[in-house]
């Protein structure tokens, strides 16, 4: 029998202020991760997993951990989460002191096993800086991990993506040792898919030959500058996220990526009538 599929739902970047502050003046991100949560607890089928890829918080400060903490409790799904440059480790850490981190200090990696797939989910946070970087003990954690029953497929998350965007003030701040998180997916060929965030866009590439995605965001857009020809700003575009699908099959098996918007959509309307003509 063929195992069922595995379905890991990624949001990104909730940038949550203290109650009532709105992000850069304008985004009720609160609002906006309310949002989300009723949509997730909609889906059908239901996502096995939540991955929250970085920036949970805006300032890293234990009112806003707690705020978050508030935000989140009506999902209905189980969650994990890495810190990004907007959270604060130790802050982070106390705040989701459930999950069950590789390390009980340093870098918030963690591993979750979802029927036949692995979740590894990378702290690419550096305490005090916007860029990204996989400290040593990291980079470590994840060539053990991998080689560990590696006949697993994996997927691997992290906040800052090892590519550039095209987007210059972005890709000021993308992962600065991307080429020892690539040379470690070519030694393990579990790895089917490399998720990211930060940038707050959906965006799709290749990394040492295995799908790299960046998470859109749920809130605000950061701006399509491709010219660096604009001051970095924001757009208030549609909300949307991630569906991740892992799919059983020959070897590692197949992962699918899906964004969905984020509200209530008119549908779903049949393509066809009783009798099997095409409407």
């Amino acid at each position: 029998m063929t195992p069922p599929a595995v379905l890991i739902a990624q949001i990104s970047d909730l940038h949550i202020k203290r109650p009532g502050q709105m992000a850069y003046g304008v985004v009720d991100t609160a609002q906006a991760l309310e949002r989300c949560v009723v949509h997730l607890n909609r889906m059908q089928p239901r996502p096995h997993l939540v991955v929250i890829s970085g920036d949970l918080v805006d300032g890293g400060a234990p009112e806003e951990y707690a705020h978050l903490l508030r935000l989140l409790a009506p999902l209905e799904l189980p969650y994990c989460a890495i810190p990004g440059n907007h959270d604060r480790r130790e802050n982070f850490r106390s705040a989701l002191a459930g999950q069950d981190y590789a390390s009980p200090h340093g870098a918030a990696n963690l591993k979750a096993a979802i029927g036949g797939l692995d979740v590894v989910l990378l702290d690419s946070s550096v305490p005090g800086a916007p860029h990204g970087e996989l400290d040593p003990l990291t980079l470590a954690w994840l060539e053990a991990t991998l080689a560990v029953a590696s006949a697993r497929p994996a997927l691997v998350f992290l906040h800052h993506p090892p590519y550039v965007t095209g987007i210059a003030h972005m890709d000021r701040q993308n992962l600065r040792n991307a080429p020892a998180l690539a040379a470690i997916v070519r030694r393990h060929p579990r790895v089917r898919m490399i998720a990211a965030g930060h940038v707050h866009r959906a965006i799709v590439t290749l990394v040492a030959g295995v799908p790299a995605t960046i998470c859109p965001p749920i809130n605000h857009a950061v701006d399509l500058d491709l010219t660096d020809a604009r001051v970095p700003a924001l757009r208030l575009e549609p909300p949307a996220f991630h569906l991740h699908v892992w799919l059983a099959g020959a070897g590692f098996g197949e992962v699918v990526t899906h964004l969905l918007p984020v509200g209530d959509f008119p549908g779903p309307y049949p393509f066809f009538a009783a009798d099997g003509s095409l409407m």
